[in-house]
């Protein structure tokens, strides 16, 4: 055996693999001081205009509830003196007041609970119609959600006008009904609900279209699956489709009792610029007080208090957005 036989190859290394090229990294965008200034910038025209248009009566209109201002301070005869909560007191000690806060609320809650049922039951149907239907109906009320308030008032005047009325002479064609001459503005309840009426008919399109919308957001699966489950269309509705359009349901809640509760051209317009006692709401109850009697203060007290109403309103529908915001 030769030394050559016994001697052990040498072991050659395994060849040395070239490192991964370096990825590049993207340069760091350095923050600019003036970066957190530019979404205020931008906004401070829409502000700027907010503050004109709406802070200057505000705030006007906090300083008059706490003055005696008729028509001698109004003409410049005597300086506008101030009265503290003296306005206050009258109003809130005045049970025509509490009459007129009690009969708004109502209008409100009834005007609000006729407008989303009615919205929703369109809105529903909306989505089991061809589409050609679902064209005319969305023209019909886009159409009727454009026309201007006083038009629409004037055509409700005289669809329930006592002698040339449409809807007296529909209603005597049934049998045992005759309604020819009847007066629906007799009574204050009757005259309220013809404008609740008048104010559900603007309100529903865009009740409709919103709801529409969020339709179509609901997942078909959940209620194929709530379906084979044996949940009905009530079940599919209640349990499904009611929770996912839950947030917007109560921003048009919201939105529609604010709009309810301050209604004033349908009630004005259609008494003539002079609403009975009866028909009193809180925005033409301060409307009277400010410039019929003339007493300008007492008027912008209680639109305050109507707006810290309102702003409660706001406060239940924020506490309950932000706890639909916790949930999800």
């Amino acid at each position: 055996m030769s030394a050559a036989d016994t001697t052990t190859p040498a072991k050659v290394p395994p060849p040395r693999q070239a490192p991964p090229p370096a990825v590049p990294k993207a340069p760091r965008r350095r923050r600019t001081s003036g970066g957190a200034a530019v979404p205020w910038a931008l906004l401070a025209p829409c502000l700027l205009i907010l503050a004109l248009v709406m802070g200057y009566p505000l705030v006007r209109l906090v300083t008059l509830s706490f003055q005696k201002f008729g028509q001698s301070q109004l003409w410049g005869f005597q300086p506008a003196e101030s009265v503290g909560f003296d306005n206050f007191d009258k109003v809130l000690g005045d049970s025509e007041f509490w009459t007129v806060v009690v009969r708004t609320i109502v209008f409100a809650v009834g005007s609000v609970v006729f407008t989303m049922v009615i919205g929703m039951l369109i809105a529903l149907l909306l989505q089991r119609v061809s589409g050609w239907v679902k064209t005319l109906i969305n023209i019909a009320l886009v159409a009727s959600w454009g026309m201007p308030i006083i038009v629409a008032t004037t055509v409700f005047k005289w669809l329930f006008d006592s002698d040339y009325g449409v809807f007296n002479a529909l209603l005597s064609k049934l049998p045992g009904v005759d309604m020819i001459g009847h007066n629906w503005f007799a009574s204050g309840p009757q005259g309220l609900a013809v404008i609740m009426l008048l104010v559900v008919w603007g309100a529903v399109p865009f009740v409709v279209i919103t709801l529409s919308a969020g339709l179509t957001q609901v997942p078909s699966e959940l209620e194929e699956a709530a379906r084979l489950d044996g949940a009905g269309a009530w079940g599919v509705f209640r349990y499904v489709t009611l929770p996912i359009l839950k947030p917007i349901v109560v921003m048009l809640t919201t939105l529609s009792v604010i709009w309810d509760m301050g209604v004033f051209p349908q009630v004005f317009v259609m008494r003539g610029g002079h609403p009975e006692a009866e028909f009193q709401l809180l925005t033409t109850y301060s409307y009277d007080r400010a410039f019929v009697v003339n007493d300008y203060a007492q008027g912008s007290a209680i639109a305050l208090l109507t707006v810290l109403l309102l702003l409660g309103v706001v406060a239940v529908y924020m506490r309950q957005m932000l706890q639909i915001g916790e949930v999800e």
